[in-house]
């Protein structure tokens, strides 16, 4: 299953929560392909670089460095060719929605499904807005 994994759900598993980290474990597992593209993978860094976010983490800088670089690689590289604008709430979040689209994912992994349940204009049926909790539910 080709999924997007969110910014919030990686970052919610680098500080240690459950089911974030069952998703990016089951990707590690190749359970689930993760999608990557320039707009998310900028969006992660600028995360990372964030140290107070990571004060309570578990996880040292250099141990959270090596798991993005681990979970990068088994993601799979997709160019976005082609901008949607489905006008989310939060314009933001448009470059989830169009990385999705571009790479026939099944699956956006959030914890803010509010933030893409929301949008006006443009649908996509086949893709699902999923909680880390609700894909890790999913056959395999």
């Amino acid at each position: 299953m080709r999924i997007v994994v969110d910014t919030d759900v990686f970052v919610s598993a680098l500080l240690g929560g459950g089911t974030a980290n069952g998703v990016v474990a089951e990707c590690l597992r190749g359970r689930f392909t993760p999608l990557m593209g320039p707009a998310l993978i900028a969006e992660y860094e600028v995360q990372m670089r964030r140290a107070g976010l990571f004060a309570a983490s578990r996880l040292s800088e250099k141990e959270r460095q090596e798991l993005f670089d681990i979970f990068a690689a088994t993601c799979r590289w997709t160019k976005v060719y082609y901008g949607w604008r489905p006008n989310l709430r939060d314009e933001g979040d448009n470059h989830v929605i169009e990385l999705a689209v571009a790479g026939n994912a099944q699956a956006i992994v959030t914890r803010n499904t509010r933030d893409f349940t929301l949008a006006r204009g443009l649908r996509f049926p086949r893709l699902r807005i999923l909680t880390p909790a609700q894909l890790l539910k999913e056959e395999p």
